[in-house]
């Protein structure tokens, strides 16, 4: 039996803690402790900001990754736990994966992953790149993602992004700000005003990101054109130019 210092963050824990606007970190893989943070000031993705590029168009379009969801949530944190260069330590410790894992078993933590499939046969895959976050309310909290390929984590956030919007979401949180995130289209807000967004983006959603995400497979499948011309990745990038 694990003892307490061991045991997982309660799923209850961590959702009282994303509704306070405050979230979980360690210091390196090994921690056993976690710290709280709350940012002085919060980075944030508006669904209607997002700058969909026309070479991030062109690879969404294209098909190139095979986009799922909530196919390999662990592989994908897992992942984002990964050293990077730079980078030896990781904020990603064991108990906060095995917490995520949790949470995600809840119904309340979520992956988008991308593949690149095998030229011998659709069962032979590849994870090249994702993303996770935590979803309560009309909220998302982008927590971590990574990319193996060029632009994969770009079409991971283009998907994650196309059905918020989809579903009705309000609030994509993308917790600290960095230049990536700034190009992408995220912004800054005072602490204070990000307590408030979470106030305004209380309630439900339209619909899951679950149902959101087959309603685009659906669409696209239904499409009276040649499949290269129905994928989900063109049905993905032509919601970016309708109103949301």
């Amino acid at each position: 039996m694990h003892s307490p210092r061991r045991s997982i963050i309660p799923v209850e824990t961590l959702l009282l803690a994303y509704r306070s606007g405050i979230f979980p970190m360690a210091d390196k893989r090994e921690d056993q402790d976690v710290f709280w943070v709350e940012p002085r000031d919060r980075a944030i993705l508006p669904l209607d900001r997002f700058h969909f590029s026309k070479s991030l168009r062109k690879v969404v379009r294209s098909g190139r990754f095979i986009v799922t969801l909530d196919t390999a949530f662990e592989d994908v944190v897992e992942a984002c736990a990964e050293p990077r260069p730079g980078h030896p330590e990781t904020w990603i410790s064991d108990r906060i994966v095995r917490s995520y894992v949790a949470l995600h078993e809840a119904g309340h933590a979520h992956s988008i992953e991308c593949w690149r499939g095998s030229e011998d046969g659709h069962d032979s895959r590849t994870l090249v790149g994702g993303l996770y976050g935590v979803s309560f309310d009309r909220v998302f909290c982008g927590e971590s993602m990574f990319s193996r390929e060029d632009n994969a984590s770009k079409v991971a956030l283009s998907w994650l992004v196309a059905l918020m919007r989809r579903a009705r979401y309000q609030l994509l949180d993308c917790q600290f700000m960095t230049d990536h995130l700034s190009s992408l289209g995220a912004m800054e807000m005072p602490q204070r005003m990000y307590i408030e967004a979470l106030e305004h983006a209380r309630g439900q959603t339209r619909m899951t990101l679950a149902d959101a995400y087959q309603a685009f497979l659906e669409e696209a499948a239904a499409d009276n054109q040649p499949a290269s011309a129905g994928s989900p990745g063109k049905r993905i990038a032509q919601s970016f130019t309708q109103t949301s």
